[in-house]
């Protein structure tokens, strides 16, 4: 006998997240949560400065710090231009229920989402924010590849508005979810 749709799923309207908002709030958590890394570059190429100041060692270091900056920066926003992060900015249905999470491109194409793959969830004044799980060591190189790939992490999220559900009820039910499988508190 074949299964029907879930009565507890919620689902929703089709959205399609915009690459600039991704992007900007890709930056604010990425550099709200590593603004030191732009330090060390800083503190390293003022260091001679200290022992034989020129105005040289503090232009230099004034711009390998910005160099460092725009490179982690373009690094974060090339997830939106990668192939393998298209799927986030398809225009999608999401089916959420206790199992996972489905984002639907049509009825039978789309993709799924179990709950362990999502490592936080925030409750922003405008919608949810759903971080993916970062990649572990086994997937990761090994070496010095592997430290910059854990250092230099990009944050991969789906951000799901709250005007795309369909009735408070479904905003209830959502924050019920994100309760119980303990992703916000």
């Amino acid at each position: 006998m074949a299964q029907g749709p879930n009565p507890l799923a919620i689902r929703t309207k089709k959205y399609q997240q915009d690459k600039n908002d991704y992007t900007r709030m890709a930056l604010v958590q990425a550099w709200g949560k590593t603004w030191w890394h732009a330090l060390i570059p800083l503190v390293l190429f003022l260091l001679p400065a200290v022992f034989s100041f020129s105005w040289w060692w503090v232009a230099g270091a004034i711009i390998i710090t910005l160099l460092f900056v725009l490179l982690r920066s373009a690094q974060v926003m090339s997830v939106t231009q990668v192939e393998q992060g298209s799927p986030l900015f398809e225009k999608l249905t999401y089916e959420v229920d206790q199992r996972q999470i489905l984002l639907r491109r049509n009825e039978r194409e789309g993709m799924a989402l179990t709950w362990d793959m999502i490592e936080r969830a925030q409750k922003k004044n405008e919608g949810y924010m759903l971080w993916l799980q970062p990649p572990n060591d086994a997937q990761l190189p090994s070496g010095w590849k592997g430290w910059v790939a854990r250092t230099f992490q990009v944050p991969v999220f789906i951000h799901m508005p709250f005007r795309i559900f369909n009735s408070p009820n479904d905003l209830k039910l959502m924050d019920s979810y994100l309760r119980r499988k303990n992703l916000i508190s």
